[in-house]
């Protein structure tokens, strides 16, 4: 059993055992296999902020396998009479067995994880992390790529609050990768991240140039502006829309070149892209399914069969 708060707190060799047990669990994601191996277990889905994907791929993966979910957000229940983040994780701790949580504040999820028995998944911390996100993305990258070590990856947009970036940069460097850092200035990667991925060996380019470095790359990772994160709308209407994919940007790049976006996208991704072989966003929120059901089972200390039929 254990949390999962960052990418840390998983080995190089779990990450990839963790991969290969997602990929034997597609099937079940997919509903044309019935597996229960959680059957009897509870998960509390704790969403203190709004989302679709991550949510809905929880308690997807926990029903295909047979476990029932709860699902908390902070309307409608007690938060919103001031009930602190230490004595709502009290209660969950005695209601379920496991707990995905976001919240807009960064270090949460950490807190949370400190304060019960249970295991944490940290599903968003602000600003902060988002490694089951991560998960899904290098499954996703060795889906297409049949590796995902010494990859050339393009991370664009908004680097500087994007907590799906911030994780899947230490994770690709672990195994290896060189990345791009496309951003306006005011967006630019944390510095002091930055200076982590260098110091462990990483190649790094940063720049605001999008479009020519396309050619070279093996992975496009497209993020949203957030507008929510920006203190004034001031401040995001100057970057807001700066970089933007089209299916006429892709005629010269690599034949396995792949498109990927933590989603939503507001208008930063063309929707001519989507019918192009490049595309994999879609695929990849799917992936949340089978990848969290892999996690679940990690943090529940049960077994994935090395054969599920």
């Amino acid at each position: 059993m254990g949390d999962l708060v960052t990418m840390d707190d998983l080995s190089d060799d779990e990450i990839t055992q963790i991969l290969d047990e997602a990929e034997r669990l597609v099937p079940v994601a997919e509903g044309r296999v019935s597996l229960p191996l959680l059957e009897g277990k509870v998960l509390a889905n704790m969403f203190f902020e709004n989302s679709t994907r991550t949510r809905m791929s929880f308690e997807t993966a926990m029903k295909r396998l047979g476990g029932e979910v709860l699902n908390f957000s902070s309307v409608g229940t007690s938060v919103s009479k001031g009930e602190t983040l230490y004595d709502t994780m009290q209660m969950i701790d005695g209601y379920a067995d496991v707990a995905a949580i976001r919240h807009p504040k960064q270090g949460a999820a950490q807190y949370s994880a400190d304060s019960v028995n249970i295991p944490i998944l940290n599903a968003g911390d602000g600003s902060g992390n988002h490694p089951t996100q991560t998960m899904l993305d290098l499954f996703t990258i060795r889906q297409a790529q049949d590796k995902i070590e010494n990859l050339r990856v393009i991370l664009v947009g908004d680097l500087r609050y994007g907590r799906t970036v911030h994780s899947l940069s230490h994770a690709l460097t672990r195994f290896g990768s060189s990345l791009v850092l496309v951003s306006p200035p005011s967006l630019r990667m944390p510095s002091e991240i930055v200076t982590d991925l260098r110091n462990s060996g990483c190649e790094i380019l940063e720049t605001e140039n999008f479009k020519e470095q396309l050619v070279s790359a093996d992975v496009i990772y497209m993020t949203r502006i957030q507008k929510e994160r920006f203190p004034d709308d001031d401040e995001y209407s100057k970057v807001a829309g700066i970089y933007k994919l089209t299916s006429s940007d892709l005629t010269n790049v690599k034949e396995n070149l792949i498109v990927m976006h933590p989603l939503p996208r507001v208008d930063e991704i063309d929707s001519s892209v989507d019918k192009t072989k490049h595309s994999r966003y879609f695929q990849q929120a799917f992936n949340g399914v089978p990848t969290r059901m892999a996690l679940l089972c990690r943090s529940l200390g049960v077994s994935v069969p090395k054969k599920v039929k």
